[in-house]
């Protein structure tokens, strides 16, 4: 156990996270690096560049003579996976916090590091690409002694790219990380950090022992769920899994007990012995909360029961995915699924196509809402066509979040004005280094939810970082916006707004659906309403036969008679025809501007 280091990586996004994991495991001679980023191994991953699951894998060290092993951790840097980090950090005593040379600090190194702290881990402070022309690490360091307050001779200057420092962080890790605490002699303790899904071993859950010891054919017991089953498999994470026969206090592992239903497994569980169970849990685990919500359909209605398989093989590996049944009239059976963000949804969307060929239907994103009657008794809303009657609400609570976006001085001018243009309210802003400002911000939830990040990072060139966390919520008066065809409802289209935003969203969905929905034999009516009263009519006119062609010369009553029988009989097709909304009139709602 003395030899053993736990650590994680963590970074802004772009600053070089997994290229360094790239660099340690080939120092440690642990893989053959063919191509970069070799532990994104998602196809969606290595496509976009981004890291998306957290990856465990072990490497081993020689440093003054002794063997050491090292666990070490690579986590996303985006805003909404930051839940893989927080999972990954209850599984370390170290972190690596690495800050790119030519950008320095922003907003996401700021509250990965404040994770880190929380949970009381040895930081080991990099500055990365300091290989790069317009580094600058004289100014970077200085931004990261003034927000650890460490010495300098603590910072390790490194260039992930060339290899430059690579060996000083392995050296640090062995020196500066504390080996795990435990007892190997008491009852078995192992935290479940991670779980995948293998159709040929059913499902397989990653975990850190806290104390204890567990052999392979040890009889367990998942202690939240209180399941019990034989542990056929243990080993350890290297490229592939490496059986062992048995892990030991502070090992990083993985376990195969042929659980079948993914229910089973939960992260954050712990797992014990039956014969000599531990008496209580590990702590410190927190739930994931959902911001963003939007209901997710099959296209053909048999699809449902795949759809909800897939559903859940997914959330074993991403366990920040939380998804209810739900049915609307529009779109029949499907999802209510809670995200963390428009990218995390956007990505779920993608794998649902990828991983498990499902094609699907994505409403409109909105967040949950708290809706209090005229009696006072509080319902919570996800979904616009499940409100109430307006008559019998007294008032809405919308959540709220603060946001701090951090940016060069340039560009505070347009970041105000974007934010005001939300709703946001000014709380405080101070100047981080040189012309760096950090801005904080109370803006209503449901007002970033659809745009707010792209917004930012074009009118500030791509400078200015974004992170946010849930404050509470507060009474606003919101209006249902409803968008009729022929005076049918969609309800897949109605959306909870603002009363100053209605009538201008409204009048723009008209418009943008009128160019979307195909032309019929009859005209359509694309109106949007709040409560009974219309704000907004676009008509999609009607595709129309020329019945006169044949009449030339002769009395006007005989042309009259034709088109009055073309009349009728549109008439009679109106009454009967339904209008069919494509998949890209619900997309485009939600990039209207």
């Amino acid at each position: 156990m003395k030899n053993i280091r736990n650590f994680c990586i963590i970074a802004h996004i772009d600053h070089g996270k997994s290229t360094l994991a790239d660099r340690l495991l080939e120092f440690t001679h642990t893989i053959q690096i063919t191509e970069g980023q070799m532990l994104d191994d998602m196809e969606l991953e290595k496509e976009r560049g981004i890291t998306i699951k957290s990856h465990a894998i072990q490497m081993e060290y020689q440093y003054k003579g002794e063997n050491y092993i090292l666990n070490l951790i690579d986590t996303p840097g985006h805003v909404d996976f930051s839940y893989e980090v927080s999972r990954s950090i209850a599984a370390c005593e170290g972190a690596l916090l690495v800050v790119d040379a030519s950008q320095g600090v922003q907003a996401q190194t700021i509250s990965n590091l404040y994770m880190a702290l929380e949970h009381d881990l040895e930081i080991i402070p990099i500055i990365n690409k300091c290989d790069m022309p317009n580094a600058m690490p004289d100014e970077v360091e200085d931004e990261i002694v003034e927000l650890l307050g460490c010495d300098r001779k603590d910072i390790i200057r490194a260039s992930a790219r060339t290899g430059l420092g690579v060996e000083e962080i392995l050296n640090a890790i062995v020196e500066r990380v504390p080996h795990p605490e435990g007892d190997e002699d008491a009852p078995l303790q192992a935290l479940i950090f991670d779980s995948v899904f293998n159709s040929f071993r059913g499902i397989i859950a990653y975990f850190k022992v806290v104390n204890g010891v567990i052999h392979k054919g040890d009889k367990v017991k998942f202690f939240n769920t209180g399941k019990e089953y034989d542990a056929d498999e243990v080993g350890v994470l290297k490229m592939d899994m490496i059986p062992r026969n048995e892990l030991r206090t502070g090992d990083v592992g993985y376990i195969i007990s042929g659980i079948k239903t993914s229910t089973e497994v939960r992260v954050g569980d712990t797992i014990t012995h039956i014969a000599r169970p531990c008496d209580k849990a590990i702590s410190g685990f927190e739930e994931v909360k959902p911001m963003v919500f939007a209901g997710v359909y099959p296209i053909s209605p048999e699809d449902y029961e795949n759809l909800r398989a897939s559903l859940e093989k997914l959330q074993l590996n991403d366990a920040a995915l939380t998804f209810q049944a739900e049915s609307s009239v529009a779109l029949g059976f499907g999802f209510r699924c809670g995200f963390l963000g428009l990218l995390h949804m956007e990505i779920v969307q993608e794998r649902l196509d990828r991983e498990f060929d499902m094609d699907v239907i994505t409403t409109v994103p909105n967040v949950s809402y708290n809706i209090y009657d005229k009696h006072g008794v509080m319902t919570e809303v996800h979904n616009p066509g499940s409100m109430p009657d307006p008559t019998t609400i007294d008032h809405i609570d919308e959540p709220y979040i603060r946001a701090s976006i951090i940016t060069a001085t340039d560009y505070i001018g347009p970041i105000m004005t974007l934010c005001l243009g939300k709703r946001g309210e000014l709380v405080k802003q101070e100047y981080v280094s040189g012309n760096r400002v950090e801005i904080y911000y109370d803006i209503p939830l449901g007002e970033i939810v659809i745009d707010f990040y792209d917004k930012l990072k074009s009118i500030s060139k791509g400078y200015a970082s974004f992170d946010y966390h849930p404050n509470g919520f507060r009474p606003s008066k919101l209006i249902k916006l409803d968008i009729l065809l022929n005076g049918e409802p969609v309800d897949a289209l109605s959306t909870l707004t603002h009363e100053s935003n209605a009538y201008d969203l409204g009048r723009r969905m008209c418009e943008k659906l009128k160019e979307l929905i195909p032309r019929q034999q009859f005209d359509i009516a694309v109106q949007a309403a709040i409560g009974a009263k219309i704000i907004a009519r676009e008509t999609i006119k009607q595709v129309r036969k020329d019945v006169t062609a044949k009449c030339y010369g002769g009395d006007v009553s005989r042309k009259r008679k034709l088109l009055e029988k073309q009349k009728r009989g549109k008439k009679r097709m109106k009454q009967i025809g339904n209008v069919e909304v494509p998949q890209k009139a619900f997309l485009a709602v939600l990039k209207l501007d």
